[in-house]
Parts: C-alpha cells; structure tokens; sequence
C-alpha cells in the first residue's frame, strides 16, 4: 500500500499547524505588600483561634484576571496580563500574612486545611480592580467582612471595609502597585477591626 497520501495528509496539517495565531505572551503580577507592625510587644496574644477563609467573589474576581473599569460601568480586564494566582486567593493569603506580621493571634489556619478554629473570618469580595475617577487612574477594593463563631456558623460581627488609592499614572504597573498599596491598608484596618471584635464577643474557654 502506498504511504504518499498519508505524507500528503501529515503536510497538510504541519502546513495548517503553522498558520495558527500565537498564542499571546502574558506578564504574571504578585500582589505588591508590605509588611504590618509586630503589635505582641504592645499588646497581648489572644488565646482563641482563627480561621481566615477565601472570600466569595464573582467570576471575574475569582480568577486570575486583573479587572479594570475603563469608563462608567463597562467592565474589562488587562490584555496579556494575569496575575500569579485567583484575586481572592491572593487576598486572602495577604490577609494571612497581614495577622502572622501583627502576631497577636498565634493560632492562625485558613480554609485551605480546613482546620476548626473558633472564629472565622468570612467575607465577599465586590471590589478588586483598578478604575477612572475623572479620568483619574487609581485601584478600588470593596469587602464586606463578617467574624463568624466557628461551631454554630452565626454572625458575631460585620463590617464594610473600602479603600481606594490613587495610582501614579495610566500604566498597568503603577496599578498594580496601587492595588498593592490599597491591600495593604485594608489588611491593617481589618486585621485591627478582627482582633478588637474577636476579644469582645470571645468568652474564656469557648471551644470549637
């Protein structure tokens, strides 16, 4: 049996191999972050535990697209740009760090180990893009947080935290930074908020 039209066939698709487009190069972003001031030397270690979950987001935030508003209410993402993992993963591991940097609470787990604690830092995530204000370049966070009791899933305490940072121009880099910036705060103000909370509604001895 002839091989000739099995080499024409294989041609062919080598041939119709190489006129398909490229695939587009893509830049991966850490979260830019600081580190929070150690407070155990002001202030004491809490003995109840805390479990920092994920926080529930929308498609869009909960990937690893860096989401912008260009104009009013249109919603868009960087082209050839991601970052390094899901917007709500990376948040939540800022977070993470945002309470082992404060040190006051020793027992720290999050929902990857699903580990029992006896509260627990739920919360969703609207907000976690940059955006034009006026024509004005700068990043948005919006997070509505909720310490929840650990055995019986009831709210304990809420709040609305939201941050916005200006960034330094129009470049994706300086919004990435920008964003960096406005996590960085809310991390401090939400880390402050959950200690104050967990201390106020916590009772000696509580167990999970």
């Amino acid at each position: 049996m002839s091989r000739l039209p099995g080499a024409l066939l294989l041609a062919a698709l080598l041939g119709a191999c190489s006129l398909l487009p490229e695939s587009e190069p893509l830049t991966l972003y850490r979260l830019p972050a600081s580190p929070l001031p150690d407070q155990t030397l002001g202030a004491p270690r809490v003995d109840w535990s805390l479990r920092v979950n994920t926080p529930h987001s929308g498609t869009l935030l909960d990937s690893p697209r860096i989401a912008v508003l260009p104009a009013g209410d249109r919603v868009s993402a960087y082209q050839g740009a991601r970052w390094s993992d899901r917007a709500t993963l990376l948040l939540r591991d800022r977070l993470l760090d945002g309470f082992r940097d404060n040190g006051r609470i020793a027992l720290l787990s999050s929902d990857a180990s699903r580990l029992r604690a006896e509260l627990q830092l739920d919360s969703d995530l609207r907000a976690f893009h940059g955006e034009y204000r006026d024509g004005r370049p700068e990043a948005h966070i919006l997070l509505e947080a909720r310490l929840v009791q650990g055995r019986s899933r009831r709210i304990l305490a809420s709040r609305r935290f939201q941050v916005r940072q200006a960034a330094a121009d129009a470049s994706l880099a300086a919004m990435v930074g920008a964003l960096g910036q406005a996590t960085d705060r809310l991390t401090l103000e939400l880390v402050q908020w959950t200690l104050e909370r967990g201390q106020a509604v916590q009772r000696p001895g509580a167990a999970d």
